[in-house]
């Protein structure tokens, strides 16, 4: 079995592995070959492209998702007296008294751990999935793409229930539907994202990605995070790629919006990195747009891993 890391670990800091030096330090995205799962608390394991391949002890799923609960119940000091103890007599009875009392902190919790994968020979990804915070240039990239690779890259029409202007063309820009007709669409969970402006609606419905699809294209997805919930399967097999804020250099760029920009682009990478293919830092954008055609030439010429969900 191999997993894809969905969170960073650093045995050195851990003070619950009954022995430092047999854990195995991994960042988000590194591939584990799990070699035993024989500890409740402890699997064995060792990184997929290490030079020496010793295998090493890391935390079980159960053991992080543990961590990750009583970290948030100190923060939110629902439970002052928790011990938080993994081991004795107080495991049972404070399990089950921890589950009563604090579902909701789990329910608000995106527990993530370990991700199962499976190695699949080179195959083209069908969606590009652009993240970031606004205004970090991804409308940009994104038609710079279409623009150079006409053959390659296509954007959804997005829907609308404003009415069209005089010279608007039906499917062009937009395509034109009743409020009511896009609300029944969206309780028939037909659209990917949707949201109001001006008293209209305007949404991305999955069939327009589809469609692209069936053209042999890419389609291109500029869309908040909470898309991937749907987006990351066989069917739309995306290669998600987070632009990263331009590096703020002090006494230099500290231009207030830049500022504003580098604090949402953390806060998103912090809770969604175990989503990313790729991370590009946006300093200039002629080579973020090289960068990120190099990275899709590659990932579909190349052996890639992809969740395990996508094959069986």
């Amino acid at each position: 079995i191999y997993v894809r890391a969905q969170f960073e670990y650093d045995p050195a800091k851990d003070d619950l592995i009954p022995c430092k030096e047999a854990g195995i330090r991994f960042r988000v995205g590194d591939i584990i070959q799990i070699i035993s799962k024989d500890d409740h608390n402890w699997w064995q394991g060792k990184l997929e492209n290490s030079k020496n391949g010793t295998a090493g002890l890391i935390p079980s799923p159960e053991l992080q998702e543990w961590r990750v609960a009583c970290i948030a119940m100190e923060k939110t000091k629902q439970e002052q007296q928790a011990s938080c103890t993994w081991f004795g007599k107080k495991k049972k009875q404070y399990k089950d008294k921890y589950l009563a009392k604090h579902n909701a902190v789990f329910d608000q919790l995106d527990l993530v751990t370990y991700e199962e994968v499976v190695k699949l020979p080179a195959f083209k990804r069908k969606t590009l999935v652009l993240l970031g915070a606004h205004g970090v240039g991804r409308r940009h990239i994104k038609n710079t793409l279409i623009t150079k690779h006409p053959d390659r890259f296509a954007y959804p029409i997005p829907h609308t229930t404003r009415p069209p202007k005089k010279d608007e063309e039906n499917g062009k820009n937009y395509y034109f539907v009743s409020h009511d007709q896009m609300m029944q669409d969206i309780s028939n969970n037909e659209y990917l994202e949707y949201g109001s402006h001006e008293d209209a609606m305007y949404g991305t419905k999955l069939e327009t990605i589809r469609k692209i699809h069936e053209q042999g294209l890419i389609a291109i997805l500029d869309v908040e995070p909470q898309a991937l919930k749907v987006l990351r399967t066989a069917e739309f097999a995306p290669f998600v790629v987070f632009i990263a804020a331009p590096t703020i250099t002090p006494g230099i760029n500290e231009d207030e919006s830049l500022q504003r920009l580098q604090k949402e682009s953390e806060i998103l990478q912090r809770t969604y990195a175990h989503y990313f293919d790729l991370t590009i830092i946006n300093n200039e954008i002629d080579e973020t747009i090289r960068h990120l055609e190099e990275a899709i030439e590659l990932v579909c010429t190349a052996s890639q891993w992809v969740p395990v969900s996508w094959v069986y």
